[in-house]
């Protein structure tokens, strides 16, 4: 394990958040609010960070566990420090909560111990939603958007970090790829920014919706969320680009340089836009007669089915209140997810489409034994090692979330808050049913609880993996063998 250049990279992640705080340090003097919670974050960030990336090392390789290992102590490492400007200013007295809010942020998770929003100070408020922004498409990704880190090693970084089954180069080279990746990123941003500009939004209340449906986060600036505006267009702009920022940002990329055939031959997205019609369709027809109106139920259902399946989480109307059957709906969308390759959480459409067809093969292999069978994904048959991959994936992801409902039940409250409040954070959706519905939150947890719903943010984000690795001896070990330096 070459640990020079895991403390290098991770100094140099922590001098780009020490360069991203100054945002909202120029959002609190704009707002003739104090700078303190930022400038003492800053000079430690600065401080601890150019210590650690001082001199470059000698050797600048990183291999694959190197890559993992990165990616999981530097999410750990910035949402530590992110959460000091929190808790400098006092408005969050427990540094416990400060952690809590900002893995949540950086994760795009938007579970909040927050009882209510609106008192917060703009500058506090802003780097609340800008970490959904920056955390959305990845932490990595845009250090290695701004700054050269590796020689030719950065693929395991992006591994690591980028969410779904398989993970592919744009263009040639790793840091180009991932500056491609943040110029739609951006751009998408602020066109939606422009659309709600343009229906009379403020523009600290467009850019903070605009964050959070960006990094389909969902921290909000107000106690009600989006519904707080009760504005039709304000619900449709929003909820279209949540199922924007859902696809996988590669197809994208494939529309820049006019290969439309390989965007219209999506597997994923065609599943993704089916799920999305079949869920919006069934919840219009099941809450028809609470809201009298067709439009207005087509409305609420299309914003809550975006908002859950891209696991963002902002929501127009108390869905807790909804009849058994949406909530089971919106339940079983918490875990599927959006694309591989978005900003999105949750299994993701890709693995569950591999899953099905890997089930549907294993069941011919029983009717016919002799047959040869291949699991076939977007055109192309999969290698068994990738199927493999997806249901060790899952087996995993099973085994964390039942041992988290676990220790959560430990808390005395009912079934459906532990079920929910574990799948909203190892999903990165946020809001649950009952306790830590839309209208409540995760403050009445212990801060036992709420560090182990921290760590489950953390698993979700970054699939599970590099964070559980954390804990295996063998990782750090000095000496690799021949394979773990193949791979």
């Amino acid at each position: 394990m070459n640990k020079r250049m895991i403390a290098f990279v991770i100094g140099r992640i922590l001098l780009t958040e020490a360069a991203l705080l100054v945002i909202p340090l120029a959002v609190a003097l704009l707002y003739g609010e104090s700078p303190a919670p930022f400038l003492l974050p800053i000079a430690l960030l600065v401080l601890l960070g150019g210590l650690m990336s001082f001199r470059r090392p000698r050797s600048t390789s990183l291999f694959a566990r190197d890559g993992l290992a990165v990616v999981a102590l530097a999410w750990i490492a910035m949402s530590a420090f992110g959460a000091l400007p929190f808790y400098v200013s006092g408005e969050i007295p427990s540094y416990v909560d400060c952690f809590f809010e900002t893995v949540s942020g950086f994760t795009t998770t938007g579970a909040s111990i927050l009882p209510e929003v609106e008192s917060l100070s703009k500058s506090i408020l802003f780097w609340r939603s800008f970490t959904h922004w920056v955390g959305g498409m990845g932490v990595l990704v845009f250090v290695m958007a701004v700054l050269p880190m590796t020689d030719g090693h950065g693929m395991h970084l992006l591994r690591a970090e980028v969410p779904g089954p398989t993970v592919g180069k744009l263009v040639s080279r790793m840091g180009d790829s991932a500056k491609i990746l943040y110029g739609i990123y951006l751009v998408m941003t602020i066109v939606e920014i422009i659309l709600l500009l343009l229906g009379d939004m403020p523009l600290f209340d467009a850019c903070i919706n605009s964050f959070g449906s960006a990094g389909t986060g969902g921290f909000s600036c107000r106690n009600l969320s989006i519904g707080a505006y009760n504005n039709a267009y304000y619900d449709v702009v929003i909820g279209i680009f949540m199922l924007l920022f859902g696809v996988n940002f590669n197809l994208y990329y494939f529309l820049l340089v006019r290969k439309f055939r390989d965007v219209f031959r999506s597997e994923e997205l065609r599943t993704y836009l089916i799920i999305v019609a079949v869920a919006v369709s069934a919840i219009t027809l099941d809450i028809l007669h609470i809201y009298r109106s067709v439009g207005t139920s087509l409305r609420h259902a299309f914003f809550q089915v975006s908002s859950i399946i891209t696991t963002t989480g902002y929501a127009t109307v108390d869905f807790n209140a909804w009849p058994a059957f949406s909530k089971a709906i919106l339940v079983m969308l918490m875990f599927i997810g959006a694309c591989a390759g978005s900003t999105g959480g949750g299994i993701k459409v890709a693995r569950l489409v591999i899953l099905t067809k890997s089930a549907l093969c294993d069941m011919k292999r029983m009717l016919h034994p002799n047959a040869v069978t291949t699991v076939r994904f977007e055109g192309r048959p999969l290698a068994e090692k990738n199927v493999r991959g997806v249901h060790m994936f899952l087996t995993v992801y099973l085994l964390v979330f039942c041992v988290s409902c676990l220790l959560v039940s430990l808390e005395q409250v009912d079934l459906v808050t532990v079920f929910t409040a574990v799948a909203s954070c190892i999903n990165n959706i946020g809001p649950g049913l009952e306790i830590v519905g839309p209208m409540g939150n995760f403050s009445s947890f212990s801060d036992f609880t709420k560090l182990l719903l921290s760590f489950d943010m953390l698993v979700g984000r970054l699939e599970v993996f590099p964070m559980l690795l954390l804990f295996a001896p063998s990782i750090w070990r000095q000496k690799l063998s021949i394979r773990q330096i193949r791979h």
